[in-house]
């Protein structure tokens, strides 16, 4: 249950992204993104060390960790060169705000646009929602199990 909690922030961390993100017609620098560049990225690893805890399986952090270190950090890569060609002040913006580790944000720089629900479900972020319930309906189910044997 101590993973719950955990799993619940990186979720929520998530969630919030969402509601900002506009892919591909603005650059987002309020909300989470005054925070940090990559907050649905955290919010994924934190969401998994959750789940890793949850599970009592330290092998299983490290394979979420390993995976974000080859997967998720080479599309962020990727994703932040593509950003720099389509957004000429991502170049400022990445010089202010951390890839990966929050940082506090300068005067006003939260300020830039707010919450939309419409956009968490463009952004179809229920997904994860819904893979985090499953998760935790399979971790109950073990724990349930193990308590029976």
């Amino acid at each position: 249950m101590w993973g719950i909690p955990i799993a619940g922030v990186g979720l929520w961390l998530r969630a919030w992204a969402a509601g900002y993100l506009e892919k591909n017609q603005r650059l987002i620098t309020g909300g989470p993104y005054a925070w940090v560049r990559n907050p649905l990225y955290v919010g994924s690893l934190i969401a998994a060390m959750g789940l890793a805890v949850g599970a009592k399986r330290p092998l299983l952090a490290w394979v979420f960790f390993l995976f974000f270190y080859f997967v998720y950090l080479p599309v962020v890569h990727l994703e932040e060169q593509h950003l720099r060609k389509l957004f000429p002040e991502f170049e400022e913006y990445a010089r202010k705000v951390r890839m990966f580790w929050p940082g506090i944000p300068e005067d006003g720089a939260e300020a830039g646009g707010e919450f939309r629900w419409e956009l968490y479900q463009r952004n179809e972020e229920y997904k994860a929602l819904i893979a985090f319930l499953i998760a935790i309906a399979f971790l109950w189910w073990k724990a349930t199990l193990a308590m029976a044997i």
